[in-house]
């Protein structure tokens, strides 16, 4: 990805969930881009459920990348967003790109929340990241050979969280191109969890098996972990209407965005497996 250094010289970029799997690579991409980073998490005094800790962030930021935890839709959400989006406004951070879910309706108020608040928006929707298979909770089944996992037998067009990060930035320093605009972005091909999991197994050598079980049991492996109940009901909400094969069907976004094809599933397992991610 190549940028104009006229259009990110002296450019601040406040990212949210700067720790976490999308906003470290946006902060990596962001910097490789020439912007300047102001990276936003608990570690550096900012938090969404304090409202008290955003002025500081925005402070003297020409855009922001949102991410909201733990989902874009869940209850909390729209309000948060639409409330940093309207202080960030009032501060004169206009440009503001947000990371949305592809095919999930609840979180559609965030998105209408971003787009109320008199920002130059850019929703970015993603589905399943190739790296939920080597970052997060999926990762320790895995190690110990099996993940056990609601996503039946539907397939998913897994995105690799650089193509994202990569949008992102785009979208930011492309000028006017994308305000006003939703971006659909998609891996390069379809897989159902059973095969990425198949993948993982060649890239390593090793046996891996997919095991799919009910949305609900998965909840009550969940709850003996110690997950909150409520954040449970959420996750067994959410995996019972997302995982049905809605998202079933590719964009050409990355492409058309970047100039380039989107990472491959397969690429992403070899990488990860020559890292050792999936050794117990």
């Amino acid at each position: 990805m190549t940028q104009n250094t006229q259009n990110t010289r002296n450019t601040t970029v406040l990212v949210t969930g700067a720790s976490g799997r999308t906003g470290s690579r946006v902060a990596e991409a962001a910097r490789a881009a020439g912007l300047t980073v102001r990276a936003a998490s608990r570690a550096t005094g900012f938090d969404w459920a304090d409202r008290a800790s955003w002025a500081a962030a925005l402070a003297g930021a020409d855009a922001a990348y949102l991410m909201y935890p733990t989902d874009v839709g869940s209850p909390a959400a729209a309000g948060a967003v639409g409330t940093l989006a309207r202080e960030a406004v009032e501060a004169g951070v206009r440009r503001l790109v947000l990371l949305s879910s592809r095919g999930e309706e609840r979180a559609r108020p965030t998105e209408e929340a971003l787009k109320e608040s008199g920002a130059h928006w850019t929703v970015v929707r993603a589905a399943w990241f190739a790296q939920n298979f080597s970052e997060g909770p999926l990762v320790e089944g895995l190690r110990h050979g099996e993940l056990v996992f609601p996503a039946g037998e539907v397939r998913e067009p897994f995105i690799d969280v650089r193509d994202i990060a990569d949008v992102v930035v785009t979208a930011l320093t492309a000028g006017e191109r994308y305000v006003g605009r939703t971006l659909d972005i998609t891996g390069p091909r379809l897989l159902t969890f059973r095969e990425a999991v198949a993948e993982i197994s060649a890239a390593t050598g090793g046996t891996f098996t997919y095991t799919p079980v009910s949305a609900r049991q998965y909840g009550e492996n969940l709850k003996a972990f110690g997950v909150p109940p409520e954040e449970v009901d959420f996750l067994v909400d959410l995996f019972e209407s997302l995982l049905d094969g809605r998202n079933a069907h590719l964009s050409e976004e990355v492409r058309q965005i970047l100039g380039r094809a989107p990472h491959d599933f397969s690429e992403f397992a070899r990488e990860n497996a020559a890292a050792g991610v999936w050794k117990a």
